[in-house]
């Protein structure tokens, strides 16, 4: 547990099972730890002028946290590739796909997924998206053709095979505002955000991956004002709550408990989490418009073993 923050990050994309050979999608490749962090470096967007399109190759296991144009070219089979985007916390993702010179009778395939995919759990999980999981697949080979497709959260993924050497697909990504941002993933262990939903009936998650201590500091449910915070098992029956979740995959309907909010309120309420994902779920029934606000910070090397040592924190650690 005791990473900083580029090892993090390196084992969210390359040894959360992508590289273990149980996953279907993913192989081995060349790609460097280097490359994965310069890609979400924001100094290269910012430092672009806006009439130039930043162009580069793309790999077989790759991580784009910019927009531009992007040219995968086989130079041997590649049977199990991935491309992971990842946008702003307020943005949502759209990939575009220009020239397509793939053998689909063949065996090839590009596919776009909607969201994450990693050791087969999902984000966001089945619970808190608006699709079924077999309609966030796209397949270009189906549809015989992709323009844009639009992403509903600020990440998606591309999966793709190639089986013959020559062959190529070009794409480009581009960000949009989200005017209601629901199911994030944060791309820094520190930062604060907030959450709302307008009387809609959704659930929406806020993905941190790395361990944190967060700081709720506001719970805000319709009109319901008047009642104490609380944090403890109890709030499903309310059908409006708030409740953070700890655990080492993706999918949160597979991670457990650390507390929960029934009640409207004005913190602050601390927690420390030493999971390797912390996640900030809203329940919302739709008759409220409902509004959490807080803010997160990565745990040093110290405490995490404090929390290690901790038997409330041992579902953590547990492989």
């Amino acid at each position: 547990m005791e990473r900083t923050f580029r090892q993090q990050l390196f084992f969210l994309v390359l040894c959360l099972s992508v590289l273990k050979g149980d996953s279907r999608y993913i192989e081995d490749n060349e790609i460097s730890r280097e490359d994965l962090y310069s890609f979400l470096n924001s100094e290269l967007k910012r430092g672009l002028p806006e009439e130039l399109i930043y162009h580069r190759p793309l790999r077989c296991l790759d991580m784009i946290a910019v927009e531009g144009q992007f040219t995968f070219t086989a130079e041997r089979p590649q049977l199990n590739c991935a491309a992971f985007f990842i946008a702003e916390p307020d943005e949502v993702i759209s990939v575009d796909f220009g020239s397509v010179d793939i053998d689909c009778q063949g065996g090839d395939f590009i596919k776009v997924f909607d969201g994450w995919v990693m050791k087969g759990e999902k984000f966001p999980s089945s619970q808190d998206h608006p699709l079924p999981v077999y309609e966030r697949y796209v397949d270009y080979c189906s549809s015989g053709s992709l323009r844009a497709v639009r992403s509903s959260q600020n990440v998606a993924m591309v999966f793709f095979r190639i089986h013959n050497a020559g062959s190529s697909f070009t794409l480009t990504m581009k960000k949009l505002i989200n005017p209601f941002p629901c199911n994030i993933i944060s791309q820094t262990p520190e930062g604060s955000f907030t959450m709302v939903i307008p009387q809609q009936h959704r659930n929406c998650s806020f993905s941190i991956i790395y361990p944190v201590e967060i700081q709720i500091s506001e719970f805000s449910l319709g009109h319901r004002s008047s009642f104490p915070k609380r944090t403890m098992p109890g709030c499903t029956g309310s059908g409006d709550f708030v409740e953070v979740l700890g655990g080492n995959g993706l999918d949160t309907s597979k991670m457990l408990p650390v507390a929960d909010f029934c009640y409207s309120f004005t913190g602050p309420s601390n927690m420390k989490i030493g999971c390797d994902n912390t996640v900030v779920r809203m329940i919302s029934s739709g008759k409220f418009v409902n509004r959490v606000s807080f803010s997160y910070q990565s745990l040093d090397p110290q405490e995490l073993q404090r929390l290690k040592q901790n038997s409330v924190e041992d579902f953590c650690f547990n492989d």
